[in-house]
């Protein structure tokens, strides 16, 4: 059975990515931050390393860790990153930087670190990242976040390029406003919630599971033919324009 490591595991996709690999067998493994956002998890200790993936130190750590503790991945959900929502002009470097360190940083460490440990093992697998509709689709006051995840859509194609002829498959998914901790600031706002849901064609929002569906398949054995792509979860949001009644 695969093992999955999972980035920034504390996430409400990643929880919900992680009931899907555990209920199939698969081990799961996690970085985060914050090992004490993941006490009610159910992982063992052992498969559990709190680290920095945004740094290529933390990245590297996580790695050799789970290879000393018997537990190398072969496949990755890099879920890690942050949001901004802030009118451009306003966007203090500081912002900006850490921006870019939880989302491009931290994704270009993690995937270069586990493409390593893969080819060190001579070993397969397949990896997905975390973009967004923001990165497609030209919306307001979201240029910091909107850059970040336009990194990450390069990155996966130029990996999946790098790296296919060693069977190593790299994907992401870009989601539409998704209801987690991370967005809860809008999604409980009853006004807030029904403006951003009047701009999906398939009116509503995302539920986690929407979005973790979709990882979970590109990082199974049926997508044995899919790489370098960035799927869509996001109600048509990118792809058709929805029909004005």
């Amino acid at each position: 059975m695969p093992t999955l490591l999972i980035t920034g595991a504390s996430g409400g996709i990643a929880r919900a990515l992680r009931g899907l690999a555990q209920t199939a067998g698969w081990t799961v493994v996690a970085a985060t931050r914050d090992a004490a956002r993941l006490a009610d998890a159910g992982l063992p200790d052992a498969h559990v390393v709190q680290a920095d993936v945004s740094t290529p130190e933390g990245a590297a750590m996580v790695f050799a860790a789970l290879a000393e503790r018997g537990f190398p991945p072969d496949r990755l959900a890099h879920l890690a990153g942050s949001t901004l929502i802030a009118p451009f002009g306003r966007v203090k470097p500081e912002q900006y930087r850490a921006v870019m360190a939880a989302n491009i940083d931290s994704a270009f460490y993690t995937l270069q670190a586990f493409v390593a440990a893969l080819r060190a093992r001579e070993t397969p697998g397949a990896a997905v990242l975390a973009s967004s509709v923001v990165a497609q689709t030209g919306t307001p006051n979201h240029e910091a976040i909107a850059a970040a995840k336009a990194a990450v859509e390069g990155l996966v194609r130029a990996a999946a390029a790098s790296h296919a002829a060693y069977g190593i498959r790299v994907n992401a998914v870009a989601p539409g406003l998704t209801e987690t901790p991370m967005t809860a600031g809008i999604t409980r706002n009853p006004a807030m919630r029904e403006g951003a849901a009047r701009q999906y064609p398939l009116a509503g929002i995302n539920r986690a599971e929407d979005v973790a569906q979709a990882a979970w398949w590109l990082l199974s054995d049926a997508a044995a033919r899919v790489t370098g792509q960035v799927w869509a979860v996001d109600g048509g949001f990118t792809a058709i324009r929805p029909l004005v009644r």
